[in-house]
């Protein structure tokens, strides 16, 4: 992963259940994206910013994977966030998948576009002051 600018700001570490495999016996495509938004989710959790339907929160606009090597079962998957410098409204994250069988290895790379969102309104909004203080530093 190659980008000029950013920022690891968290990890997670995800156990791989025998269910997310396929018939092609390697974790499905699909559940890539899952992993990655659990990740996104507990990040927002932590900082005490996840999405409110009632209110404002994050939404991503945008998400795309790049699978290098099949993840399989047993084993757990650590992903790594990291943030790009934010906009008015939104910023740009990275992620890293790695297995517990080979961490040293990163065996798919994932990317999406956070936009910060008044849920009531239906539009974009301002990012919050703690969001942009912990993604510019």
């Amino acid at each position: 992963m190659t980008h000029t600018r950013r920022k690891l700001v968290h990890t997670e570490v995800i156990p791989i259940r025998w269910g997310d495999m396929d018939a092609m016996n390697h974790v499905n495509n699909t559940v890539y994206f899952r992993y990655m938004e659990q990740t996104r989710i507990s990040w927002f959790e932590q900082l005490g910013v996840a999405p409110d339907p009632h209110g404002i929160g994050p939404v991503i606009v945008n998400a795309s994977c790049t699978f290098m090597k099949q993840i399989v079962y047993p084993g757990n998957v650590e992903i790594r966030m990291y943030v790009g410098k934010p906009g008015r409204s939104s910023f740009e994250t990275w992620l890293e998948l790695r297995p517990s069988y080979d961490a040293e290895t990163v065996y798919a790379e994932g990317a999406a576009k956070v936009v910060w969102v008044d849920f009531v309104k239906g539009k974009s909004t301002v990012l919050p002051e703690k969001i942009r203080q912990i993604v510019e530093r």
